[in-house]
C-alpha cells in the first residue's frame, strides 16, 4: 500500500512538471505582431513587407504580418488601441500623439517607441500638366487629393496649404482618395492634382508623371521657411531633376524622417532582436526600394522629434556604438 501511495505521488509530481514544462514553453512559443505600413502603391509597404519577412524567418519565435494601411495615422491609432504592435510613422504625427495634438487631440498616448529611423519621407504635389497648378496657393478652386482619409499626407496637406494661406478644405474640392485611386483619376482628368508623402522615387508619382502627363510642383521658400521655423521635425529638401520622367529641374520641398515604432508593450528582448537583425542584414534590404538605398545606421538615432527609443533598440544602438 505505502508503495503504491509512493508511486502515485512520484507520477503526480512528474505530471505536474510536465504540465509545468508545456505552460512555459506555451509562454516562450511564437510571438504573433501585426504591421501596419502603408498602401500599397507607396515606397514604404515593399519595405515593410520586406523586413517583416526577414524578422519572420530570422528570429526563432517571431511571426511579424506585415499589412496594408491608410499609413502613420492609422497605424498609430492601431497600436494604440492595441490591434496591431508596430507600425511605420513619420516624426510629425508621433509627437502629435504624444502630446495628443491635431488629428490626436483626446487621443493622446505615449506609449510609442522608436525601433529606428529609416529615411526621409518627402512631400510630393503631383498635378496634371494643363491643371494651371503652380504653387500651393492656384491649388484654390481646383480639384485636388489631400490623401486618405486619416493618412499622413491629409495632415501634411492642411498644414501646409493653411501655411500658403489656403483654407483646408474649404477653398477647393477635396477628394479623399488614395494614391493608386489618385493616379486613374488624373489620368481621367477628374482631378487637377494630389499630395503624396513618400521615399523618392514613388510608384505613384512615377506612375502619375509617365502616363497621365503629371509634375511636381515646389513649394515657396516663405511657406518652407515658415513651416521649418513653427515645427521641429520638418526639413527643407531637394528632389533631384530627373528622379521621375519629365522632370528637368529639382523640385524644392519639404521631408520628414520616417520611423519604424514599436509599443512599449513589446518585449525588450524581441525588440534588440528585431533592430539587431534589421541592421545586420541591411545590405540585403537595400534593394527593396530607393528609398533605402543609402540608409545608415548612424542615421537610425536622429531627428526622432524626442520620441523614445524603445530599450530593446537603444541597447543594440549602444552595443553598435552609435548612442552613448
Amino acid at each position: 500500500m505505502k508503495k503504491s501511495v509512493a508511486l502515485i505521488l512520484i507520477l503526480a509530481m512528474v505530471l505536474s512538471l510536465l504540465v509545468g514544462c508545456s505552460s512555459s514553453t506555451g509562454k516562450e512559443e511564437n510571438v504573433y505582431l501585426k504591421f501596419p505600413t502603408a498602401s500599397t502603391s507607396g515606397a514604404i509597404y515593399p519595405i515593410g513587407a520586406a523586413i517583416a519577412n526577414l524578422w519572420s524567418e530570422k528570429i526563432e519565435g517571431l511571426t511579424v504580418s506585415a499589412e496594408a494601411s491608410n499609413g502613420g495615422v492609422q497605424n498609430l491609432g492601431l497600436v494604440a488601441t492595441g490591434e496591431a504592435q508596430l507600425g511605420v510613422a513619420v516624426t510629425s504625427i508621433l509627437s502629435d500623439q504624444k502630446n495628443g495634438k491635431g488629428v490626436f487631440e483626446g487621443k493622446q498616448y505615449d506609449g510609442m517607441r522608436i525601433l529606428t529611423a529609416l529615411y526621409s519621407n518627402y512631400n510630393q504635389v503631383v498635378v496634371s500638366g494643363d491643371s494651371g497648378i503652380e504653387t500651393l496657393k492656384d491649388i484654390k478652386g481646383k480639384v485636388f487629393a489631400p490623401g486618405a482619409p486619416g493618412s499622413t499626407p491629409e495632415v501634411e496637406t492642411k498644414l501646409h496649404l493653411s501655411a500658403a494661406g489656403v483654407n483646408y478644405p474649404d477653398d477647393f474640392n477635396a477628394q479623399f482618395v488614395s494614391f493608386t485611386e489618385a493616379i486613374d483619376l488624373i489620368r481621367n482628368k477628374q482631378l487637377d492634382g494630389a499630395w503624396i508623402q513618400s521615399g523618392i522615387p514613388t510608384s505613384a508619382v512615377t506612375e502619375i508623371c509617365a502616363t497621365a502627363g503629371g509634375k511636381l510642383i515646389s513649394l515657396d521658400e516663405d511657406v518652407i521657411e515658415k513651416l521649418t521655423n513653427e515645427y521641429p521635425w520638418y526639413n527643407r529638401d531637394i528632389i533631384p531633376a530627373g528622379t521621375y520622367e519629365g522632370q528637368t529641374e529639382d523640385v524644392v520641398t519639404t521631408s520628414i524622417v520616417i520611423t519604424i515604432f514599436v509599443d512599449e508593450s513589446v518585449p525588450e528582448d524581441k525588440v534588440y532582436e528585431m533592430t539587431k537583425v534589421l541592421w545586420e542584414n541591411i545590405e540585403s534590404l537595400k534593394g527593396t526600394h530607393n528609398a533605402i538605398k543609402n540608409i545608415k545606421i548612424e542615421d537610425a538615432v536622429k531627428n526622432l522629434a524626442d520620441i523614445p527609443l524603445h530599450d530593446g533598440a537603444a541597447r543594440y544602438y549602444k552595443e553598435a556604438g552609435v548612442l552613448k
